[in-house]
Order: structure tokens, then C-alpha cells, then sequence
């Protein structure tokens, strides 16, 4: 890349590039953005946002447009919200969310709107809102049960919307719940075994999801299994290292490829992955 990033984003376009955008540099905050070509393995340089930011969200919206939402810039949480279009290179503004939000989370839905649910202004909400790239404005839709940031959402292949861990300003949390898109109301699922923020949740291909890492009084290798069909957790197989603030990606021959993290000063090289067979 062009300058070092933490906090960033990367989104995979539609072409098939990767839209890396913002972050933090040594406390540098980034409006940049670039493009990286898997064909070539080479970057260039995009347009550049309107507004720098890190902690941030960037989301691949239906009609191809990527939509970034929030974040923090030199101490202040954000509600800006911009939309990058890799047709043009150009970013433009849209509305702007209700709440100012920093480490949320942002989710597709498949009637193409987008769910934006908790993160932090410094003061850590339970609120949820819906973006309508038909209109560029954002609603109120229902509050979660808990207050979360660093927490993780997960579109299950119902439809519904699961929020796992996270974190309040004294601890992290091991409830879940559940967003349903068709009433706007969150209800209770069943806990995970450990709480945990700074994860990751990743839909496998049989529907469940893999929770991996995270904190707790201390970074964790743990990870754990939710079954939709029944609103339980298992665990499973620990990583080799624990994790907080990595990544997960799931791979096209289903299994789960887990780079990163790293406690606090610590940062990983290592890579893992996990095989739900």
C-alpha cells in the first residue's frame, strides 16, 4: 500500500479489486484510498474520501456503489456517511446516520438496505438505523437489548441478523440477539461460552457461524459454533494463537482462513485456518 494503516477497511469490488480506504497511521488519520489488482498484484491510488477516518465501516451495496459509514478522526466519533464509486473513482456524500458511531457495524440486508447497529460516540449506544441507497436516508429501526461496541453482525442465511459480543465500558459481553428485518425487532439468543469483544463471526456454508479470538480480561484463542437452527452455541477447536483484532475470511472450499491480531503491542504475521469438516 502507499502508507502504513491500522483500523482501515478493504472491500472487495464488484471488478474484483479490493477498495482499501482510511485508517490510522502513527495517529495520522487517512482520507486516502487505493485499489488492489489480484491480476497484476499491483496497487494504485483512488480518489480519496471526503473525510479522514479510521474504525470505520465500508460496505459492497447492490448497485456496486461501497458505502462507508462513521468512524473516528482526531478524537471525535463520527456520523458522516460517504459513497465511493469505482465506476468514477469519485466519493460523494450521502446522509448523514443519526448517531455518531466509531467501532459499529454495518450489515447488507437482502432488501438491499443497510443495518448500522451500536459502536461508540463515547457514549455506548444500543441504537440501530437502516440506510436507504434508494434515498440516501437513514431510519430508526429497534434498539438492541445490550449496549455493544467491537462487538460482530452476521447476516444467517434467513435473513435474520446476529449480534454477538462485544463490548460495554467495563466488560465484555457473551449475549447475542437477533435482528429481523421483516418487524425491526431484536430478540435474545442464546449466549456464547465466553465473552469476548474485538472478534470475528464468520457464516460458514452450512449456515453457522465461527466466532473466533476476541478479548477478555486478556486476548483469547477460543473459538465457538452458532447453530440457527437452534439459537445455541458449541465450542470448537482453539486456535493456535490467541487473537484479538484480526481478521476472518471464509474461502471459497468453505474452510476459514484467520490472519493476524495480535495483544495489545503484539501484532502477529501468522496465519491460520480453521476446517469445518
Amino acid at each position: 500500500m502507499s502508507v502504513p494503516r491500522e483500523w482501515h477497511t478493504a472491500t472487495l469490488l464488484t471488478n474484483g479489486k479490493v477498495l482499501v480506504t482510511g485508517g490510522n497511521n502513527h495517529g495520522d488519520y487517512q482520507h486516502s484510498a487505493e485499489l488492489y489488482d489480484p491480476s497484476t498484484g499491483t496497487w494504485t491510488t483512488t480518489g480519496s474520501m471526503k473525510y479522514p477516518r479510521a474504525r470505520h465501516t465500508a460496505v459492497l451495496l447492490k448497485n456496486g456503489k461501497v458505502l462507508v459509514t462513521g468512524g473516528e478522526s482526531y478524537g471525535d466519533s463520527l456520523s458522516s456517511v460517504e459513497l465511493y464509486d469505482p465506476s468514477t473513482g469519485i466519493w460523494t456524500t450521502t446522509g448523514s446516520m443519526h448517531s455518531e458511531r466509531m467501532s459499529h457495524t454495518a450489515s447488507l440486508l437482502k432488501n438491499g438496505k443497510v443495518l448500522v447497529t451500536g459502536g461508540s460516540d463515547y457514549n455506548i449506544p444500543s441504537s440501530a438505523e437502516l440506510y436507504d441507497p434508494s434515498t440516501g436516508i437513514w431510519t430508526t429501526t429497534g434498539s438492541m437489548n445490550s449496549k455493544r461496541v467491537r462487538h460482530t453482525a452476521s447476516v444467517l442465511t434467513n435473513g435474520q441478523v446476529l449480534v454477538a459480543g462485544g463490548g460495554t465500558s467495563f466488560d465484555s459481553l457473551s449475549s447475542a440477539e437477533l435482528y429481523d428485518p421483516s418487524t425491526g425487532n431484536w430478540t435474545t439468543t442464546g449466549n456464547m461460552d465466553s465473552k469476548r469483544d474485538m472478534h470475528t463471526a464468520s457464516v460458514l456454508t452450512n449456515g453457522k457461524v465461527l466466532v473466533t479470538g476476541g478479548h477478555n480480561d486478556g486476548p483469547l484463542s477460543s473459538a465457538e459454533l452458532y447453530d440457527p437452527l437452534t439459537g445455541s452455541w458449541t465450542t470448537t477447536n482453539s486456535m493456535a494463537q490467541a487473537r484479538p483484532e484480526h481478521t476472518a475470511s471464509v474461502l471459497r472450499n468453505g474452510k476459514v482462513l484467520v490472519t493476524g491480531g495480535g495483544p495489545f503491542f503484539e501484532v502477529y504475521s501468522s496465519a491460520e485456518w480453521y476446517d469445518p469438516s
